[in-house]
């Protein structure tokens, strides 16, 4: 059912609170639809990553081959997005924060010691060294490795699965894309005025500052258009949906209202509310009375949610860890739910 759901996206954020599972159930679907026939790129936005303990086997800041052979090419005819090719595919990438702000602020600071003034550059590292542990630096960077995770995606790709942090994290990390554009359009604005003084200044001698300020501008155009892009896609409920894992216990249920709220808010199409781990009815008096607890937690949520389609997956034994295990878990979701 949850794969049906999903067939004709070409990308997946998989969100909820901490602890639910989440990567488990990013993980099966990206299996599942690898097992259609798609090429999918599965990408952790989670600082605590945990694709590689999944999946037994190192995963980085590049794609790793988790499963799959060869170079994951569609069969033929079969165009990107279908799924029907007979070569499915998962790679795996993990975001490291901290490496891709580091990354992201050294190529600011070799663009500023580049095209700024010799006068303007001590100062301007300084400025640098203080954004280092500013409030939105590690989310700006990393927004710019989801937005290349799309692009990526885009061009080698038919699916890519984003495994997200937990929601607060990820509600700021989806509403930068629109903050971001408006502030460089800003910039730009400015650098419209400073091209404006340039163009005087080629009169007067000053061509090689007129050029850092029309490469300035080329810089700014293209992250904006970036930005923009990646705002476009994540609000196109075509191509881009959410799927909420959830606990049907009260502090997951209430964080998944709101995740709702904020998401349709955002103008993101929540595709879907999956509750996790679901109590059998029929392994003992602890459990049944803990599952008529669950369905009281989950009819308050339909209640709240009526139109979004909510799927379970019940309470699996052993541990959920491994290819096997994660193609059982892939299975339960091609299936109809309640």
């Amino acid at each position: 059912m949850l794969l049906d759901l999903i067939a004709s996206r070409r990308v997946v954020f998989v969100g909820g609170k901490g602890g639910v599972g989440k990567t488990s159930i990013a993980a099966a679907l990206a299996l599942g639809r690898a097992g259609a026939g798609a090429r999918v790129l599965l990408v952790s936005t989670d600082p605590a990553h945990n694709l590689g303990h999944l999946w037994g086997r190192p995963v980085g800041d590049e794609p790793t081959r988790l499963t799959g052979t060869g170079t994951c090419a569609p069969a033929a005819g079969a165009g990107a997005g279908t799924g029907t090719g007979a070569a499915g595919c998962v790679d795996g990438l993990e975001i490291d924060p901290e490496r891709t702000a580091e990354q992201h602020l050294a190529a600011v600071a070799a663009t500023m010691r580049r095209l700024l003034p010799e006068r303007m550059r001590a100062p301007a590292a300084r400025h640098l060294e203080l954004a280092r542990q500013a409030p939105g630096t590690h989310e700006s960077a990393v927004l710019e490795r989801i937005a290349e995770a799309v692009e990526l995606g885009e061009e080698a790709y038919d699916l890519v699965v984003f495994d997200t942090a937990p929601s607060g994290h990820t509600m700021r990390l989806l509403a930068l894309p629109e903050q971001l554009t408006s502030w460089t359009e800003t910039l730009l604005a400015n650098r419209d005025r400073s091209e404006r003084f340039g163009a005087a200044l080629l009169g007067l001698g000053g061509g090689e500052a007129a050029g850092r300020d029309a490469e300035l501008r080329r810089i700014l155009v293209r992250r904006r258009n970036r930005f923009a892009r990646l705002r476009e896609v994540v609000t196109d409920p075509v191509r881009t949906g959410f799927v909420v894992v959830l606990t049907a216990e009260p502090l997951p249920i209430a964080e998944t209202m709101e995740v709702y709220e904020k998401l349709t808010g955002l103008g993101v199409d929540v595709a879907a509310l999956v509750a996790n781990r679901r109590s059998p009815a029929d392994a003992g008096e602890l459990l049944a009375r803990r599952r008529e607890q669950e369905d009281g937690h989950l009819g308050r949520l339909r209640q709240q949610v009526p139109d979004v389609p909510l799927l379970e997956v019940p309470l699996l034994p052993g541990d959920l860890v491994g290819p096997q295990a994660l193609a059982a878990l892939a299975g339960r979701l091609g299936r109809s739910s309640r």
